[in-house]
């Protein structure tokens, strides 16, 4: 729609849009013109735009499955979940459709991947057509050479940066595999840039995890691997879903992740410290009229009450009966 010229000068388009009052948040130096979708940022034209997406990995479409507080649900949230439900049901149906799902060559391949992988102590298994993941995947297994050629995606927290690799070989290292990210002179400049982070960091601060499947969502755990083994050594004996998905984080720096094993030591640690601060002695100590190949582990109070089971009738041998059952928890295989 053109401008009208007035007495007073240019006015602004009929029914034009109220520009923002917010400043760019990338240069922070023009006015925002633009927001996305996606993260809610600021922009001032495209090329902001596209600096924004490769410094945040943001791919500018708006996240459906957003998590929204019952405060904030509107209207429109309503009317956004249900058109993504109609939008999941038709994607169902046609992925139902699709030839390839009722196809006897590519049934009769996935079930070979997934025995090769079952012979190499590995639990393979794969999404049905139309998920993301079964599509992305690019994993196959030479029987000439008797390797698998895995698909795999490395992901950096630290830099919000993901890249995917195809056709790895088994039987290459996890270091071998890194190097071309994380190694400060021979990775890609332009890579070394956005991770420099890593790059910057010892060798030795480097810690390489993976996701342990199949579990609930409040007690997410992970897999350390060793980088000086091989891929196929690294992943025998966990469950793989489509392709391999490892995280490369730094110790120094902190991060949600927990370690499997991780979070029984802190148990242990904090019933450590927590029975330290309450200044208790713990003694080791044979149980009367027990056989010499037990022995008994607890507290002062503890061992006297261990004791009073033993005295004769009338003695002050106790007589409540979760003392008693108390006292012979105490009993540790020698």
């Amino acid at each position: 729609m053109a401008e009208r010229e007035g007495p007073e000068g240019p006015r602004r388009p009929s029914g034009g849009r109220k520009m923002s009052l917010q400043r760019c948040e990338t240069c922070s130096e023009e006015e925002a013109k633009y927001r996305c979708p996606r993260c809610m940022k600021y922009s001032c034209s495209l090329l902001c735009v596209k600096k924004h997406k490769l410094a945040l990995s943001c791919n500018g479409v708006r996240d459906k499955t957003a998590f929204v507080s019952v405060n904030e649900f509107t209207d429109l949230n309503l009317l956004s979940d249900y058109r993504f439900l109609e939008d999941v049901g038709r994607t169902a149906d046609a992925a139902a459709r699709h030839p390839t799902m009722h196809s006897p060559t590519t049934k009769k391949l996935l079930c070979c991947l997934r025995n090769k992988a079952r012979k190499c102590n590995i639990d393979l298994r794969t999404l049905p057509v139309g998920f993301t993941k079964r599509r992305e995947n690019s994993t196959t297994f030479n029987c000439m050479e008797n390797k698998f050629y895995w698909h795999l995606k490395l992901v950096f927290p630290h830099c919000h940066a993901e890249y995917t690799l195809k056709g790895v070989p088994d039987d290459k290292t996890l270091a071998d595999i890194l190097k071309p990210y994380i190694d400060p002179v021979e990775s890609d400049p332009v890579v070394c840039q956005r991770l420099k982070i890593y790059t910057a960091s010892p060798q030795s601060d480097v810690q390489i995890l993976m996701k342990i499947e199949n579990r609930k969502q409040n007690s997410v755990r992970y897999n350390e691997l060793d980088a000086s083994r091989s891929l196929l050594d690294n992943l025998k004996g966990k469950v793989i879903i489509e392709y391999p998905t490892l995280f490369v984080v730094l110790k120094t720096l902190k991060n949600d992740m927990v370690v499997l094993g991780q979070g029984l030591r802190l148990s242990r640690d904090r019933a450590f410290r927590r029975n330290k601060s309450r200044k208790k002695t713990w003694f080791i100590f044979p149980p009367p009229s027990v056989s010499s190949s037990w022995l008994c582990i607890g507290t002062a109070e503890q061992r006297e009450v261990l004791c009073r089971t033993e005295a004769p009738p009338g003695a002050g041998a106790p007589t409540d009966t979760g003392e008693l059952e108390a006292s012979r928890n105490l009993l540790v295989k020698w």
